[in-house]
């Protein structure tokens, strides 16, 4: 008789497993049904072709936290971010009339209070993004609960609003994330990459009722821009290059009659040469007349008012 799963997980390589242990790994948070309507002339709100949304995560000093990075050169890299580019970002947000979605970790939220107010006062979604930016997939469900808890409170004193979404700190799912998310009433994530376009996560099969509105790297600013002075990782790609990948990305989309979002740090992306970049994609996207632009909270509220969810 072979070995239970989990004696299987513990005590075997992966290229030992039997099937049924392959098979329950992968099975256990999956990718449903499409939220996608067949009919274009309904799929987006408004009835647009394309839906549009702009988010960032406004993590600031807590990667550097997280990571007992605590001299002041790598902290000024965060403080950055709420210092210069947060009210760089919001007024090219408010110039061409867009609301976003900031991803914010409880730390941030506390050492910034003035960042969620000015998020809230320009009429955007705040969203909850960890406690310190923490390596969730390294954490028991007792501790990824009690951070993600902290945080959606202090979000919640601080905007005045609960969150309705979550993007986890390190864009992953430890086993117990989805039982986490459920447990808080989150009614979206956003951190998942199965598809291009809104779905319904499965957990071991099951439709959870919860909207996946997936990112990727590829519409993330860190990949192209980020700097590791004591690596070998330094910013490699020009600003007008990357421009290009995300007007290529948004033409895409706008063909399929799908989603384009972005995912943007106020600390990377916030810095003169990249925000004119970014403000030249979002105007590329807007040149479009028949696009729907908003946040993921709204997203998510349409699609769960469309579809039978559960």
């Amino acid at each position: 008789m072979s070995d239970s799963i989990d004696e299987q997980l513990a005590d075997r390589e992966p290229w030992q497993w039997d099937e049924p242990v392959w098979r329950a790994e992968v099975d256990r948070v999956r990718a449903g049904r499409a939220l996608v309507d067949p009919d274009p002339a309904s799929r987006w709100p408004g009835g647009a072709k394309c839906a549009v949304m702009i988010t960032y995560d406004a993590d600031h000093e807590t990667p550097f936290l997280r990571d007992n990075q605590t001299t002041p050169g790598s902290l000024s890299v965060g403080e950055y971010g709420s210092r210069v580019a947060v009210p760089r970002v919001l007024k090219m947000l408010e110039r061409n009339g867009v609301k976003a979605t900031f991803y914010t970790p409880g730390v941030s939220a506390l050492l910034h209070p003035q960042d969620i107010e000015a998020f809230v006062a320009g009429g955007h979604e705040v969203g909850v993004h960890g406690w310190i930016h923490e390596r969730n997939t390294e954490l028991p469900y007792e501790a990824e609960l009690d951070l993600i808890g902290r945080a959606t409170e202090n979000l919640e004193k601080l905007s005045g609003t609960r969150p309705v979404g979550i993007r986890t700190p390190s864009w992953d799912f430890s086993h117990s994330t989805l039982q986490v998310i459920r447990d808080m009433g989150f009614v979206y994530d956003a951190s998942l990459m199965a598809d291009e376009e809104p779905y319904e996560i499965l957990a071991d099969g099951t439709p959870t009722g919860i909207v996946e509105i997936p990112c990727e790297w590829i519409r993330d600013d860190a990949p192209y821009f980020s700097m590791n002075r004591f690596g070998g990782i330094r910013p490699h790609t020009p600003p007008r290059d990357v421009e290009q990948i995300w007007k290529d990305e948004f033409d895409m989309a706008y063909a399929e009659g799908g989603v384009f979002e972005l995912t943007l740090h106020p600390h990377i992306s916030g810095h003169r040469s990249r925000i004119s970049a970014v403000e030249r994609v979002i105007q590329h996207a807007l040149g479009k007349e028949d696009v729907w632009v908003g946040t993921h909270a709204e997203l998510a509220d349409f699609l769960r008012g469309k579809f039978e969810m559960g």
